[in-house]
């Protein structure tokens, strides 16, 4: 027997059922058999068996939520998604939140970029796909204008345009390729010589293993010296290289991963370590330093020893040598 046919069977008799229901209702009001005041549940009860009773229930469920039921079944225009429309959005859907779960995993430490762009990408072309079924004509279904413009919320939109947000503000696309399909060589070697890094400093570590306080970092800084001034100098040529291509606008940093990583380097190395890297600049810094300080003495120098030095000569007046004369001459005559 052909299913489809014993199904619409069982809705006819189920909808017979329920005239006849409403038949015998108002005829045993009209005969006085019921109270006016009677409950309609009670009075159904006082009809039917349990079983009736349950399947008249689930055929006025089936009705409320839209189930066709031949020519009395709901309106065909109301606002219900199409198959395909529907399979998009659940694709959209589980792919929001597998990048979800993603980004939450990879907060701290940050491995944001490194470990979720292929799921950004995945939903970046999940959206491509709702947003390129727009028909052209009024009349083709469109799966865009469903869930994207059919509302005030716009939910699918909010979400693409977080992920996107998100995603500048880390700075992946300076760790990817151009395509953005992998990550690029300058990125994955500095991540490979931060772990390296971070593998020296857990290797070479003294002391107790309860206090960092007091722990004895000299090791440390002996052995993985090298190692930090090799990350520390490719961060900075990494640095050069992005302000050089202008990948991004200016004011930009390198992706967020490559950040977090030569900050928790550094801070390693500083604050917990107490290490230093001694500048190789050093003594000619001193150099200059001292030529400048002692320029102004050089210049008075060399001016007071090549000027003009004038002799200091002493000039009588007129009238002292008058007097001077004129008492000789009183001495002489005495």
């Amino acid at each position: 027997m052909d299913p489809n046919r014993t199904i619409e069977r069982r809705r006819s008799s189920l909808l017979l059922l329920r005239l006849l229901v409403v038949v015998l209702l108002w005829s045993g009001l009209a005969l006085g058999t019921f109270s006016v005041g009677s409950s309609p549940h009670r009075v159904l009860r006082d009809l039917l068996s349990e079983e009736q009773l349950l399947e008249v229930e689930d055929l006025s469920l089936a009705l409320l939520q839209g189930g066709r039921m031949g020519p009395l079944s709901l309106p065909p225009d109301l606002p219900d998604l199409d198959p395909e429309c529907r399979e998009l959005l659940l694709d959209f859907g589980n792919s929001s939140a597998e990048l979800t779960g993603c980004l939450v995993r990879g907060a701290r430490p940050v491995r944001l970029c490194q470990t979720c762009y292929p799921l950004f990408q995945q939903v970046a072309n999940k959206m491509d796909n709702i947003s390129r079924a727009v028909g052209n004509s009024s009349e083709s279904h469109s799966c865009a204008r469903s869930l994207l413009m059919a509302d005030r919320m716009q939910i699918v939109v909010i979400l693409s345009e977080f992920f996107n947000s998100t995603w500048q503000k880390a700075n992946c696309a300076n760790c990817l390729t151009n395509k953005s399909e992998e990550l690029s060589n300058s990125t994955v070697y500095f991540l490979n010589q931060f772990n390296h890094t971070l593998t020296c400093f857990e290797n070479n570590l003294q002391g107790s293993t309860h206090s960092l306080q007091l722990r004895n970092y000299s090791e440390v800084c002996k052995n993985c010296r090298e190692a930090y001034k090799t990350l520390s100098s490719l961060y900075s040529e990494m640095q050069k290289i992005n302000e050089r291509e202008s990948k991004a606008e200016f004011g930009t940093h390198l992706c967020i991963d490559v950040e977090d990583a030569m900050n928790i380097t550094r801070k390693l190395w500083s604050r917990t370590f107490n290490c230093s890297v001694p500048c190789s600049d050093t003594v000619p810094v001193i150099a200059v330093s001292v030529f400048i300080l002692f320029l102004p003495v050089v210049f008075y120098l060399s001016s007071f020893l090549h000027s003009e030095q004038k002799k200091r000569k002493l000039i009588l007046p007129k009238r002292l040598k008058s007097s001077t004369s004129f008492a000789n001459i009183q001495e002489n005559a005495n």
